[in-house]
């Protein structure tokens, strides 16, 4: 991947007694190859542009975001102040007005609450193998602590004053690629420590997908409502049994908000392979992960029904798993050395064993 640079604005945030800003230098795209800003980010463009980011993420707290600029309806891209000011430095023909709107850039981010101290470095390139068209890669270093350099035999180490470095960097970069040359103008991709929300916090007008488990919430309580309205629905329906209907649906608004959620006993399993078929057709690689008296069961939704199977046995709740292979990690168990006995033994074990308290089940 080559990038031709053709702005870099450098600055410099001071946070100690109040939050301040100096302007190193603006480079033209000649300033920028002989400069030592070059090597300093060499590769790390590629590195922004590579990094995979989940349009749904796995929680709020990931690192790396897709953003989309948020317009009120009927209204246009243009609209939005985030993306004119990003269209600004996209368009700049000079590094005078390239310098104008890094200016108004690094003050909008200086009001944010997340703001340390640092370089911020703002770059103007372009993908030549791919586009024409120019990319913008905003970046924040944070100054590193403690840092020293080899001196003479004498003094032995020098104190680096303001010390940056290129690990850990934050990002922005518009626009973002959800493709190799496909560019997506009403998108962006962020990259910031996952808990603070640099980034976040500075671009007030870009909103971003809910997250994984915010979708399949949505989506199971939307299943739930299809349900209940079918029984509401069943033309030999009694009173008594909305008034039941009425009840679950409040049962099922508590149980779909708490964190630690209990087996409900509501729908056969048919009906249960019918939901996890609809949700896996949507993403095909959704975690299925559970625990069973502290035990950890993890999988792949599309294992529920196929490999992965929830039964009673005894008065008791099993989780049975086929396959055709074991692997052990770690160290050596004497489990690995089992002879397995058929299900229909081990069930039967199960259901003759002594049956233990629920709170004797695991030590804590």
């Amino acid at each position: 991947m080559d990038f031709i640079v053709q702005f870099a604005s450098f600055f410099v945030i001071q946070t100690e007694d109040d939050r301040r800003y100096k302007h190193y230098q603006t480079m033209d795209g000649d300033d920028y190859e002989d400069s030592e800003l070059k090597p300093f980010l060499d590769g790390e463009f590629a590195r922004i542009v590579k990094r995979k980011a989940e349009r749904n993420p796995v929680s709020e707290n990931v690192p790396t975001k897709i953003g989309r600029f948020a317009v009120e309806p009927g209204f246009e891209l243009d609209s939005n102040p985030n993306y004119n000011l990003f269209r600004r430095l996209r368009q700049a023909e000079s590094k005078e007005q390239f310098l104008n709107c890094t200016d108004e850039l690094m003050r909008a981010y200086l009001d944010t609450s997340a703001v340390r101290g640092g370089a911020l470095i703002v770059v103007r390139a372009r993908w030549y193998q791919v586009s024409d068209d120019p990319m913008l890669f905003v970046l924040k270093c944070d100054f590193e602590p403690k840092i020293a350099r080899i001196a003479d035999e004498k003094k032995l180490i020098d104190q680096v004053e303001m010390a940056i470095s290129a690990r850990n960097i934050k990002s922005i970069q518009y626009p973002h690629m959800p493709e190799e040359g496909a560019f997506d103008e009403w998108e962006l991709k962020i990259h910031q420590a996952s808990h603070a929300r640099y980034f976040e916090d500075f671009l007030k007008y870009v909103s971003y997908e809910k997250t994984m488990p915010e979708v399949m919430n949505d989506q199971v309580m939307t299943m739930v409502g299809s349900y209940l309205q079918e029984e509401l629905q069943a033309p030999d329906i009694t009173e008594v049994r909305q008034r039941e209907l009425e009840i679950e649906a409040q049962k099922y608004e508590v149980w779909a908000a708490s964190e630690k959620r209990e087996l409900q006993e509501s729908w056969p399993h048919e009906r249960v392979v019918e939901a996890t078929n609809w949700l896996v057709e949507q993403k095909p690689d959704l975690e299925l992960k559970l625990k069973l008296d502290g035990v950890l069961v993890k999988g792949k939704m599309a294992d529920y029904g196929g490999r992965i199977h929830i039964a009673r046995v005894g008065g008791k709740y099993a989780v049975l798993i086929t396959g055709d292979l074991f692997e052990f990690e770690h160290g050596v168990s004497p489990v690995e050395l089992l002879q397995p006995d058929e299900l229909e033994q081990v069930l039967e074990r199960l259901e003759n064993g002594p049956r233990l308290e629920r709170d004797d089940e695991i030590p804590y």
